[in-house]
């Protein structure tokens, strides 16, 4: 049996992080195809939800899941017990549903290259948390990146960057996707580094499934998806979740979870371009600008992290999908 090269090992691992960012660059441009037959966001993102936790079941189905670390002694695994596995379930029914449902509900009101750019307001949001709970301390790197991800906030928001008549609401709905995701992954994170990752997506599509078709149910918004419309959801449920998920932890192992999530950055340009070729998304001064800054905020705050993780840079978790 021949092993590959680290190098190229490590080409492999880049390219399926690059393709995992493309497929979740592109949910928004799937997710207005759907909305233009008439689906509404929660008739959209339940189906899109169910198909993916099937898929995810079968994965998990065929192949034997890691055994997660036991909280007191990690070296010795241990079968995941029922508040892991209702844990997960919540995390996607109140933490992921409810930013799915924000950030493609702005996705139908404004231009998803503006609500993409928002939306990456999060990582300053997680740093804010993460030093408001005492789970790590200010340093140079975490204020840099704070200060970087706010000017590319205001650059986007800027006379130059929203545009003229930005729908006000569709805004909101996009910097409260980045609120609700950044308290997702705080919530998460303790779960992320004890599940194996197929089974911690499937009961997380399974809860944002459940928690959409509620949402959906009581507010007479769930519907049954048109023919054309299942098309639509069937590329955002398998391209734009199911493949990049799975391309993003494959990649992460070859890579490491650093490189893995300043790759996936490149998530947003993909959004950006995808915007401006379908729907003709104006790549104003300000959101490019906007883009450049806030993108850069994540390069300081993962190279903060790669210097002070650096002995433990390959055991660390893989980042978790930005994908609404």
């Amino acid at each position: 049996m021949t092993t590959r090269p680290p190098s190229r090992v490590a080409a492999r691992g880049a390219v399926l992080c690059l393709v995992s960012a493309s497929g979740f660059g592109l949910a928004p441009v799937f997710a207005k195809q759907a909305f233009a037959t008439g689906a509404g966001v929660t008739t959209v993102l339940t189906a899109r939800f169910a198909v993916a936790a099937a898929v995810f079941w079968a994965v998990v189905v065929c192949r034997r899941p890691r055994r997660p670390q036991h909280p007191q002694h990690p070296q010795h695994p241990c079968r995941p017990h029922g508040r892991m596995l209702s844990a997960g379930l919540a995390l996607g029914a109140v933490g992921y549903a409810v930013q799915s449902a924000a950030y493609f509900g702005a996705v139908a009101r404004i231009d998803a290259s503006l609500a993409a750019l928002l939306l990456y307001a999060y990582p300053a949001v997680v740093t804010l948390l993460a030093l408001a709970l005492r789970r790590e301390s200010p340093d140079r790197y975490r204020l840099a990146a704070l200060a970087c991800s706010a000017l590319g906030v205001l650059f986007v928001l800027g006379p130059g960057g929203a545009g003229p008549g930005a729908d006000t609401a569709g805004v909101l709905l996009a910097l409260g996707a980045a609120v609700t995701y950044a308290l997702y992954l705080t919530a998460a994170d303790r779960l992320v580094r004890s599940l194996d990752p197929p089974l911690l997506s499937a009961l997380v599509c399974t809860g944002a499934c459940a928690g959409l078709a509620a949402l959906g149910t009581a507010t007479g918004g769930l519907r049954l998806p048109s023919e054309a419309a299942w098309t639509w959801i069937g590329l955002l449920a398998l391209c734009s979740t199911v493949v990049p998920v799975l391309c993003l932890f494959a990649g992460t192992r070859a890579v490491g979870a650093p490189t893995a999530a300043i790759l996936s950055c490149t998530e947003v340009l993909v959004t950006v371009a995808a915007g401006a070729l379908c729907y003709g998304d104006r790549l104003t001064a300000g959101r490019v600008s906007g883009a450049v800054v806030v993108l850069a905020s994540v390069a300081i705050v993962e190279r903060g992290r790669r210097r002070r993780e650096r002995p433990r840079s390959e055991a660390s978790p893989a980042p978790v999908p930005v994908d609404g």
